[in-house]
């Protein structure tokens, strides 16, 4: 049996990383290749109510702490519930948003202490490292205009992160361009200032590539 793969998309609020994992998820399809799609937060039932109070916009005087805490609550329950158990059984998962935002968001934007994130992942005895982490990078004005026209059009109450400062989203921004420079074999960077097939055919390119490599094409 050949060993799982967790590919991770990340990036701001409004790059398109959702978008783009549903595309990725058609065209895995229409390769008969089996996977499965999850998000964080959320990927759980558990999760599912740790989104409302991460997300909401009525969640007000929330602790930077508080919040790293609750996102690595909601990870760490997704790894043993649904991540861990399919990457034994051979599976590919696509996942919304991963750890790389927890150092990014709390760590980067927030100012929490890599090293104390670090720290508690590591010694969780829970982590898993993603094998492929796509980075969809955008300028952070141009991010939040269409993820404001997004959860208006859904009727979503997530608009929490949207409502930081520009400032803030620069260094979440930042953030996640530090990691990819960190992580340079497990990165990919893609300019996400294009039309949702142009950044498709890009994300297809790298991951051609990259699952023939792991004998997944």
């Amino acid at each position: 049996m050949k060993s799982g793969l967790l590919i991770t998309f990340e990036g701001i609020e409004g790059c398109g990383k959702s978008t783009q994992l549903r595309l990725t998820a058609e065209w895995l399809t229409k390769k008969a290749i089996d996977f499965f799609c999850t998000r964080e937060p959320g990927g759980t039932q558990i999760g599912s109510e740790i989104r409302k109070i991460l997300l909401s916009q009525s969640t007000t005087a929330l602790e930077p702490v508080s919040e790293a805490l609750l996102y690595l609550a909601d990870r760490f329950q997704h790894i043993k519930e649904v991540i861990k158990p399919r990457l034994e059984a051979g599976q590919l998962i696509l996942c919304d948003r991963y750890h790389d935002s927890t150092v990014a968001y709390q760590g980067y934007a927030r100012g929490i202490p890599l090293d104390l994130l670090e720290q508690i992942w590591r010694g969780s005895g829970i982590s898993q490292d993603p094998d492929l982490t796509l980075l969809f990078d955008l300028d952070p004005e141009t991010g939040i205009r269409r993820s404001m026209q997004k959860l208006q059009v859904l009727k979503l109450d997530e608009s929490r992160f949207e409502r930081e400062a520009l400032a803030f989203h620069s260094r979440v921004r930042n953030g996640f361009l530090s990691l990819s420079k960190v992580n340079p074999e497990r990165f990919q960077v893609l300019d996400a200032s294009g039309s949702a097939e142009q950044v498709h055919q890009a994300t297809v390119f790298i991951l051609q590539r990259w699952l023939q490599s792991k004998g997944r094409l």
